[in-house]
C-alpha cells in the first residue's frame, strides 16, 4: 500500500514555508542583475511590476489546481492529471533539475556572506544541517522557517527606514537613466525574468498539498498571503534602495543592501545585513529542499524516479529517500561547482514548469473538468441538492480555489502567455542550457516508456 505524508500544516505554517523561500537571498542579489539589464529605475520598478503579474496568475492557477488534487508534486501531479503523463513528468524534470541547481545557489550563498574564504565548505555545512531538519519533520522545518523569516523581515524593514529616512535619499533617482543605454522592452522582461526568480517560492506550498490541513481551503488562502506579503516587501526595498544608489549604482553593486545602507550613512549596521542575506539564503535553502524533495517523492510513486525515493519514514513521515537524495546532490555540486550563474537557468526551469501548470489551470474551465475530479459541484448533487450545491460553489468560487469559469481561464491564458515570454527573454546561455535539459529528460521518458512498451 502507498504510504501517505501527515497533515500538520495550516494556512500560517504554510505561508510561513512559502515567504521563508520567496523572501529569502534573491532579494539581496537579483536588485543588482535586474537593475543592469533593465537600464533606466523606473524600468527595474515596472520589471518589478511584470514579474508580480506573472507571479499572480501562477499563484491564483496553482492553488485552483491543488485544491483539486492536494497531493505532493505540484505541477508534476497538475500536468498529469490535466494533460497527460508527458507533460506532467516534463514539469517534475523542469522543477527538480532547475531547483536542485537553485538549492546550490542558496548554499553558496550562505557561505559567501559569512566565510568567503571558504564560502564551498560553509556551503555543504549548511546543506547538511538543513537536510537533519527536514528530515526531522515538516512541523520542524515550518517552525525554523517562521524564526528565519522573521529575522530576515526585521532587516529588511531596517534597510527601508534607515535608506528613506536617510538625507542621502532622493526620489529624482528612482528615474534616473540608468547604467548605459536603456534596456528597452527586452532588457525590461529579461529584469523581470531574473526578478522572477525571487518570486518563485510559492511553488513549496503547493508542492506541500499532502502534508496540509484542509488543502482545499488551506492551499487557496496561505498562496496569494504569502505572494502579497513577499510583493509589498520587494516593492518597499527596491524603492529604498533606488532612492540612495540609484539605478546606476544599482547596477553596478554585489550587495545592493549592504551598499545601502552604508551610503546612507550607516555602515555599522552593514554586518547585520550581510547576516541578514546569509539567514535568508537559509531559508531559501530550507524550502527549496522541502520543495525538491515531495516533487522527487511524487515522480518516485509513479517510476519516473528509483521507486526507493518513494519511501516515508514511519516515524517523522517525510520523504527521507528523496531528502537524502536531494541533500546529497547539492552537497555535491555545492563542493565543486561555481552555480553563481544558475540564476537565470533556474529561473527558465521555474517558468517552463509554471507554464505547464496555466495549461493545466486552463482546462478547469472545460465543461468536462469537474466530471473527472468529483468537485464540490458533482458531489454537492449527490448529497445535499442543487440549492446547497449553488450556495457552496459561489463560497468556494469567491475563495479562489475552485473557480472554473471565465476569471480562471484568462488569469491562466495571461500566466501562460507571460511566462513564455519572461522566459525567451532570459539570457541566452540561460535559454541554451534549459531547453538543453529539457531535451535530454524528454529523451529520457520517450526512451523509458519505449523500453515498457517493449
Amino acid at each position: 500500500m502507498e504510504q501517505q505524508l501527515k497533515r500538520t500544516l495550516g494556512v500560517s505554517d504554510a505561508v510561513v514555508v512559502g515567504l521563508g523561500a520567496m523572501v529569502g537571498a534573491g532579494i539581496f542579489a537579483s536588485f543588482g542583475p535586474a537593475a543592469q539589464a533593465a537600464g533606466p529605475g523606473g524600468a527595474l520598478l515596472a520589471a518589478l511590476a511584470v514579474a508580480a503579474v506573472v507571479a499572480y496568475c501562477n499563484a491564483h492557477s496553482s492553488a485552483r489546481l491543488a485544491a483539486r488534487y492536494p497531493s505532493s508534486g505540484g505541477t508534476y501531479v497538475y500536468g498529469r492529471e490535466r494533460l497527460g503523463p508527458f507533460w506532467g513528468y516534463l514539469a517534475g524534470w523542469a522543477f527538480v533539475v532547475g531547483k536542485t541547481a537553485s538549492c546550490a545557489a542558496m548554499a553558496l550563498t550562505v557561505g559567501a556572506y559569512l566565510w568567503p574564504e571558504q564560502a564551498q565548505a560553509v556551503a555543504v555545512a549548511a546543506v547538511v544541517a538543513l537536510t537533519a531538519a527536514n528530515y526531522g519533520g515538516v512541523q520542524k522545518s515550518a517552525r525554523i522557517a517562521r524564526v528565519i523569516v522573521a529575522v530576515v523581515l526585521a532587516v529588511l524593514a531596517g534597510v527601508v527606514v534607515v535608506c528613506l529616512g536617510s538625507g542621502a535619499a532622493g526620489a529624482g533617482r528612482l528615474w534616473d537613466g540608468g547604467p548605459g543605454e536603456p534596456g528597452g522592452a527586452w532588457g525590461l522582461l529579461q529584469a523581470a525574468g531574473l526578478l522572477f526568480f525571487a518570486f518563485a517560492g510559492y511553488a513549496r506550498i503547493t508542492t506541500l498539498g499532502e502534508e496540509v490541513r484542509d488543502p482545499e481551503r488551506t492551499i487557496p488562502r496561505a498562496v496569494p498571503i504569502a505572494l502579497g506579503i513577499a510583493l509589498a516587501v520587494y516593492a518597499a526595498v527596491a524603492v529604498a534602495v533606488l532612492s540612495v544608489l540609484g539605478a546606476t549604482g544599482l547596477a553596478g553593486s554585489a550587495a545592493p543592501l549592504a551598499d545601502a545602507v552604508r551610503e546612507a550613512g550607516l555602515p555599522e549596521l552593514v554586518p547585520v545585513v550581510r547576516a541578514g542575506a546569509a539567514l535568508a539564503a537559509l531559508g531559501s535553502l530550507l524550502s527549496l529542499v522541502l520543495g525538491v524533495s515531495r516533487t522527487t517523492l511524487a515522480m518516485a510513486r509513479d517510476g519516473h524516479l528509483p521507486r526507493a525515493l518513494a519511501a516515508v519514514h514511519p516515524r517523522y513521515q517525510v520523504p527521507h529517500h528523496a531528502e537524502l537524495a536531494v541533500g546529497a546532490v547539492v552537497a555535491v555540486l555545492a563542493a565543486t561547482a561555481d552555480l553563481r550563474g544558475a540564476i537565470g537557468f533556474s529561473s527558465f526551469g521555474v517558468l517552463v514548469y509554471y507554464a505547464i501548470a496555466n495549461a493545466s489551470a486552463w482546462t478547469l474551465g472545460s465543461r468536462d473538468a469537474g466530471s473527472r475530479d468529483a468537485g464540490v459541484r458533482d458531489v454537492g448533487m449527490r448529497d445535499v441538492g442543487m440549492r446547497d450545491v449553488g450556495m457552496r460553489d459561489e463560497g468556494v468560487r469567491d475563495a479562489g480555489s475552485h473557480d472554473s469559469g471565465v476569471k480562471g481561464r484568462a488569469v491562466a491564458a495571461v500566466g501562460l502567455a507571460g511566462c513564455v515570454v519572461v522566459a525567451c527573454a532570459l539570457p541566452v546561455v540561460s535559454v541554451v542550457s534549459g531547453v538543453g535539459v529539457l531535451v535530454v529528460g524528454a529523451a529520457a521518458y520517450l526512451l523509458r516508456m519505449r523500453s515498457r512498451a517493449v
